[in-house]
């Protein structure tokens, strides 16, 4: 039986972070002289006030969740965040309707990117920085996510994550420990970033928005043009850095500090990962060196920029690779899938999916041609146990039907092929810009229609919390017993 008490008391202890959040852009309207700071306030109030009710009414314990539970609290606890975070966004300056905040904030909040706000450089400060803030914090909440509940569920063969010292019956004991250390980390990197950037030119809240936005592979910008606002390379070159160390497991960050160098050094994944960047840059500044009037430097810089960006479903632009032409794009539209990898801020199919789904693919290949042959897959070179090998299957085929479902009913709300295609693959991978002149990077979401923004917020939660997390919910049988 769920026991829906734990679920509203860890939600409401949630919203009660938001609230407090939303009081920092409040400040930040007020020192401005700016009169959205009354919006903030009454929205942070609003928020604490439903939050400690939760709390207080229901009085339960977060620390002995069942497996049942934890899904019901996963799903409801972001959908709860989306709405509490469209609240300001609604009220605001700006008069976005019900659809566009919510589009906005659950961009936000998923690490999506993708944006309806028409006139970013003149938009309210306080604005500007709640956007970064949902990104950042979406950020933290996914990494915790990956590795203390994910692992547990076994959602997508996250189970090959799993720490040894958690409980199989209790999602939450000593994750906490665990999660407290990876949000000191998040802190102080995100705190580097933003000094580096200030060093580089950038204003100090350009470079606090910026290093939340990248840090947590988000794509929020304070500029319609994105990082091509900013002419310096330096700033395009550490961004990209920033993207990639978002892009990393948290969790080796923590041994790292622990001594342990050997451990990210030697991970497949971060290798992997690290490798299909590199040959992806490269090809696409070869092309671009070949193909456009431009040095080997700027194409190199301009390629790693703007692959980065989308492989890690950040989503900053500093080009319109709309116009690099037909190998680029089909290169490009097949990283939005990939990702980054697992236990980082990234989005996507994730690194170690594609690893296991090939290491899979080779072992059943040499069986045919030795059926009398014993053949294991392997990651890190150990053994891939059968259960991850169907979890990882599973999940692409759940991640292809979705995608196909999406772009379809992206279609029938009256977007063209290349809009409803890309739309959803933006969407369920959580990258932010699409392609073509509508939703490309010259674009922007605020002139599609209302039921698809609704449809790509919905792919946007779906990609977030890994398919099977929300799907899951769907079966009768979950509800029973």
């Amino acid at each position: 039986m769920i026991k829906f008490r734990p679920v509203v008391f860890v939600t409401g202890i949630l919203l009660s972070i938001m609230a407090i959040a939303m009081i920092i852009p409040a400040i930040v309207d007020a020192a401005a002289g700016h009169p959205d700071w009354r919006v903030f306030a009454t929205s942070s109030a609003l928020s604490l006030s439903i939050g400690i009710c939760m709390m207080l009414a229901t009085n339960a314990t977060w620390t002995n969740l069942n497996l049942r539970e934890a899904f019901v609290i996963t799903n409801f606890a972001w959908l709860t965040i989306a709405v509490a975070g469209a609240i300001p966004l609604a009220f605001s300056e700006l008069e976005l309707s019900v659809t566009d905040a919510f589009f906005e904030s659950m961009s936000g909040i998923t690490t999506t990117g993708s944006t309806v706000i028409v006139g970013l450089d003149t938009s309210p400060p306080g604005i500007l920085l709640w956007r970064g803030i949902l990104q950042w914090l979406g950020g933290i909440g996914i990494i915790v996510m990956a590795v203390a509940i994910l692992p547990i569920l076994q959602v997508g063969g996250m189970q090959m994550f799993r720490i040894e010292a958690f409980d199989a019956d209790k999602v939450l004991p000593k994750a906490a420990q665990i999660a407290t250390a990876i949000a000191i980390f998040y802190v102080f990197i995100t705190i580097g970033a933003a000094i580096v950037l200030s060093l580089l030119g950038m204003s100090g809240f350009d470079a606090i928005i910026h290093a939340m936005t990248s840090i947590s592979t988000g794509g929020f910008s304070t500029y319609d043009a994105s990082i091509g606002h900013f002419d310096a390379p330096s700033i395009h070159w550490a961004i990209s850095g920033f993207m990639i160390l978002g892009s990393i497991p948290f969790i080796l960050y923590l041994r790292v500090i622990r001594g342990d160098l050997n451990s990210l050094l030697t991970d497949s994944q971060v290798k992997t990962f690290l490798i299909i960047l590199g040959l992806s840059t490269l090809a696409i500044a070869c092309w671009l060196w070949q193909n456009g009037d431009m040095t080997f430097w700027t194409a190199m810089r301009l390629s790693s920029f703007n692959v980065i960006s989308l492989m890690t479903g950040t989503g900053f632009t500093s080009e319109d690779y709309g116009q690099w032409g037909g190998f680029s794009l089909s290169l490009m539209f097949i990283l939005m899938f990939v990702g980054g990898c697992a236990g980082s801020t990234t989005c996507g199919m994730k690194i170690f999916r594609v690893q296991i789904l090939y290491a899979t693919t080779k072992a059943q290949l040499n069986r045919l041609i030795q059926p009398n042959g014993i053949f294991f897959p392997t990651y890190n070179n150990e053994p891939i146990p059968e259960s991850v090998s169907n979890s990882v299957m599973s999940f692409f085929f759940l991640f292809a039907v979705s995608f196909v479902l999406l772009a379809v009913g992206l279609g029938a709300f009256g977007l063209d092929f290349i809009t409803a295609i890309s739309g959803a693959a933006t969407a369920i991978a959580n990258v932010g810009p699409g392609l073509g002149d509508i939703i490309g990077p010259a674009g922007n979401f605020q002139t599609i229609p209302d039921g698809a923004k609704w449809l790509m917020s919905a792919g946007m939660l779906l990609g977030r919390l890994e398919l099977f997390t929300i799907l899951v919910m769907i079966l009768p049988r979950f509800w029973r017993g």
